[in-house]
């Protein structure tokens, strides 16, 4: 399973996630028969690169809003 295709977060994919729409338009026998196989391989790694580089951002702006806290308790504890 993978996530709603084709929103703001997965711009990146574009040309892959709509490869994979084409593909699953040509009919039912054609996504039963594995016709569409390769290319929803190559949907799930675009969107696996993408959360990647979303959760390391994520992570370190998380890090840096934490020293930022850290920080404003040091000097609350130096000042009390």
């Amino acid at each position: 399973m993978h996530p709603h295709l084709h929103t703001k977060t997965n711009r990146g994919c574009e040309e892959v996630m709509t490869a994979l729409d084409e593909c699953h338009a040509q009919g039912f026998i054609h996504k039963l028969f594995g016709g569409c196989n390769d290319i929803k391989t190559q949907v799930n790694k675009c969107l696996r690169a993408e959360r990647l580089e979303r959760t390391a951002k994520n992570r370190e702006m998380a890090k840096q809003k934490r020293e930022k806290t850290l920080a404003i308790w040091k000097e609350i504890d130096e000042n009390s």
